[in-house]
């Protein structure tokens, strides 16, 4: 299939985006060798350097790689990066779904995984958290922002007590819509506050080696803001 012609504003993303299609469509399946930068110039009607850069923006993305002296090869038909900005502009409810799938694992690893370390993290975020809460366990004034990173850093220690790269580095950048989620949640009067007795349920779970316990736990502590969620969503439906 010929790539049609590029036009002549921004012309490597228009590139990078005509490649990432055709890529994602199976043009060149996985292990396959793309045309050269003279061929795919003379497609585009560009000059090679837009096609060279455009490459290297698939490149960097993780569906290309060049072999020095072979050429450049497919090897993803899809691009993390527009999967990962599909999370960023997910909904609270998205967010929570995918936080109990993810969490939930992290929890069951963390119960036969973790170390003493591990749970004085926990330990440490749930008690700093707590010192910003008046007598009605909602967070000062003014110090919401805190409260909702010292909430995000007790979850972060969960995952990370699973000692697994992968769903550390997952949640580690899926964090900032955890955040983002959390505080469109304190700010709503309709959502559930915070419970602490939730959070060392969790933590209990983990530090007693029981790993269905902590998922149990777990899903408990999320299912509460999911359910609220949804009955606003159901209420705000025509």
């Amino acid at each position: 299939m010929a790539l049609r012609a590029a036009g002549r504003q921004s012309l490597v993303d228009t590139v990078v985006e005509q490649l990432r299609a055709q890529v994602a469509a199976g043009e060149w399946p996985v292990g396959e060798r793309i045309p050269t930068e003279h061929a795919l110039a003379e497609q585009l009607q560009v000059g090679r350097n837009t096609v060279r850069e455009a490459v290297r923006v698939l490149v960097h993305a993780g569906m290309l790689r060049s072999r020095q002296g072979e050429g450049t090869f497919v090897v993803s038909t899809s691009d993390p990066a527009e999967i990962m900005r599909g999370v960023q502009r997910a909904g609270v409810r998205d967010v929570l779904e995918l936080r109990i799938a993810l969490e939930a694992e992290a929890a069951r690893l963390a119960a036969v995984r973790h170390e003493p370390a591990d749970l004085e993290r926990m330990r440490a975020a749930l008690d700093a958290q707590a010192e910003l809460e008046d007598d009605h366990g909602q967070p000062d004034a003014g110090s919401v922002e805190l409260y909702a990173h010292h909430d995000i850093e007790f979850h972060k220690a969960v995952v990370e007590a699973a000692h697994n790269t992968a769903l550390t580095a997952t949640y580690t950048w899926f964090s900032s819509s955890v955040r983002e989620a959390l505080l469109t949640a304190l700010d709503d009067r309709e959502m559930p506050r915070i419970i602490h007795g939730d959070h060392h349920a969790v933590m209990e779970a983990i530090a007693s080696g029981d790993p269905e316990a902590a998922v149990r736990a777990t899903r408990a502590l999320l299912e509460r803001p999911k359910q609220a969620v949804e009955a606003l969503l159901a209420d705000r439906r025509p």
